[in-house]
């Protein structure tokens, strides 16, 4: 085996953990890691998931979203397994990103063997290579499920899952980020594909953002909590509360809230008068 000795393997204790990694259950006690550790690298992250069987749709949908998240500064997290979580590590480093790997073995072990090539080019361009396990230690059945805890908990802003089956890993990994309190989003896909029902899954009855392109995630408001509306009133934060979910019109607005259209028509003119909200293609979307 061909260790690069330029690239020791470090441990990094909890107490220096990134924040949002030392909330979560079961968090290590320690990690080792091959790099240059600076949390600064996760103060804007995200971790991408899916399934190691990828279709030609899903490797689209991570050579669409992967760049777009590289050039708004995002550092993307991984499990650098195959399908997914490969293409999501090769297109970052393709677009002059930076990618963390959490391994489901240990660091001098390289699973899929084929992957020791970008193994040492994450380490190249900035990136990290991290796993809980002893340094030779041969990744299990259970030690990937149990590393996806890790894969959520270093990200800051919340976890995709691209392609995934219901008996997937990636759900998983969707269930943990969801117990920690991070944001979920899930790609759809055609519903004649195995691979979709997971993430339809996800959106249709655990509450994932639907993204359908980047733009959900670079620059949709999240949570109303986040946005500046203190001195909205109560009809405005519900307004906003689906919006933000996706673009409606006024008639599905006035569906959803249980409000009588002419109401939720004028609430609406005013919102968008006051730049709260915009209109396209007839449907309202948060700004």
């Amino acid at each position: 085996m061909n260790i690069q000795k330029n690239w020791p393997i470090k441990t990094i204790e909890k107490a220096d953990f990134p924040e949002q990694l030392k909330r979560i259950t079961n968090c290590p006690k320690k990690l080792n890691y091959r790099g240059i550790w600076n949390n600064k690298i996760f103060d804007k992250s995200i971790a991408i998931v899916g399934s190691r069987r990828m279709s030609q749709y899903g490797k689209w949908v991570v050579e669409k979203f992967v760049p777009e998240l590289v050039a708004h500064k995002f550092a993307i997290i991984s499990g650098f397994m195959y399908g997914v979580d490969t293409t999501a590590h090769k297109e970052t480093l393709g677009c002059g990103g930076v990618t963390v790997a959490v391994l489901g073995g240990g660091l001098n072990v390289f699973t899929p063997s084929e992957n020791e090539k970008i193994y040492w080019e994450i380490l190249e361009h900035g990136g990290l290579i991290i796993s809980e396990y002893d340094n030779d230690f041969l990744p299990t059945l259970w030690s990937f499920p149990q590393r996806n805890r890790i894969v959520s908990g270093l990200s800051k802003d919340g976890v995709i899952v691209i392609e995934a089956t219901m008996k997937s890993g990636s759900l998983i990994t969707a269930r943990l980020a969801t117990e920690q309190g991070k944001k979920l989003y899930a790609v759809p896909g055609p519903i004649n594909y195995s691979l979709s029902v997971g993430v339809n899954y996800l959106i249709k009855e655990k509450g994932a953002i639907m993204a359908t392109s980047p733009e959900d995630i670079t620059t949709k408001k999240l949570s109303i909590y986040q946005l500046s509306i203190d001195n909205y009133d109560p009809l405005e934060k519900e307004i906003i509360k689906y919006l933000i979910i996706e673009p409606l019109t006024t008639d599905e607005l006035a569906k959803k809230l249980g409000k009588n259209i002419s109401l939720i028509s004028q609430k609406l003119m005013i919102m968008s008068m006051e730049n709260k909200i915009t209109e396209d293609l007839a449907k309202w979307r948060t700004i």
